[in-house]
């Protein structure tokens, strides 16, 4: 059984098609998804699909691409959401200074301060409600480093689509958390994410699709679905050369103890 840690199936490139998405999936073995929340919208959307759908669960958080629209009563929605059974974790959540970057067309987007406030309230609401964190970082290491190692003793969780150097991900692993490798990992050949991946343990790593986003070779281009984090999964059976078998066998294990699905 392979679980694909991180999908976004209700977003609108997949709409009316969840079902046979899913059917491909099952097909492909692909037994178990996280539909991951990035605003209040979006993880009732998650729990929605996770209500109809036995394979999908859900994790509700907001993405610091939202961090704008987190209040007081947004804060309480995602409490209340967090109730339901199949809520397994709190996320996406985290920091991404790329278009902070950029030009200044992207002046509304939340600052670097809003950005670490959503974070950290995040992270609270992870620690209130005892569920591990899914975690975005995009060109915002030193920082995403500094707040998790400061909440090292509480926390538990995954850096989701993993992107950075050996440095970060050693960091990530001595604060004890988990790091998750989707689609990118097949694109021109990264000398730096092979390597990671052939000296992490396997223990230490699960797999995602991001979908719709990041589908692996040969459909990149295209829209990403479940049934394609089995591509992921053989692309580090290739790195490590073990067996296809002992990394879905490892990753599964490790994605069923964090988030506590079956």
């Amino acid at each position: 059984m392979y679980i694909d840690t991180h999908a976004h199936l209700d977003f609108p490139e997949f709409k009316n098609e969840v079902h046979q998405v899913l059917g491909r999936a099952i097909e492909a073995g692909v037994r178990r998804i996280i539909n991951v929340g990035v605003d209040a919208e979006s993880s009732k959307r998650s729990i929605d699909l996770a209500r109809k759908y036995p394979e999908v669960f859900a994790s509700i958080g907001i993405h610091p691409h939202s961090a704008n629209d987190l209040d007081i009563e947004t804060k309480q929605q995602l409490y209340s959401l967090s109730s339901h059974p199949k809520v397994v974790a709190i996320g996406e959540i985290g920091l991404d200074y790329y278009y902070l970057k950029r030009s200044s067309q992207f002046s509304k987007y939340p600052t670097r301060e809003k950005q670490i406030f959503c974070f950290e309230q995040m992270l609270d609401l992870s620690i209130e409600l005892r569920k591990p964190v899914i975690i975005h970082s995009r060109e915002a290491e030193a920082d995403i480093y500094a707040i998790l190692k400061s909440y090292q003793k509480d926390i538990r969780g995954v850096v989701h689509c993993f992107s950075g150097d050996w440095d970060f991900a050693k960091k990530i692993l001595d604060i004890g958390l988990a790091i998750s490798f989707t689609g990118n990992i097949t694109f021109k050949k990264n000398p730096e994410l092979e390597r990671i991946i052939e000296a992490i343990p396997l223990g230490s790593m699960m797999i995602e699709t991001d979908c719709p986003y990041l589908a692996p070779e040969p459909y990149r281009g295209k829209r990403n679905e479940p049934a394609l984090v089995v591509r992921v999964a053989d692309e580090i059976a290739r790195i490590k050369n073990i067996p296809l078998a002992e990394v879905e066998k490892q990753t599964s294990k490790k994605a069923m103890t964090l988030f506590g699905i079956s």
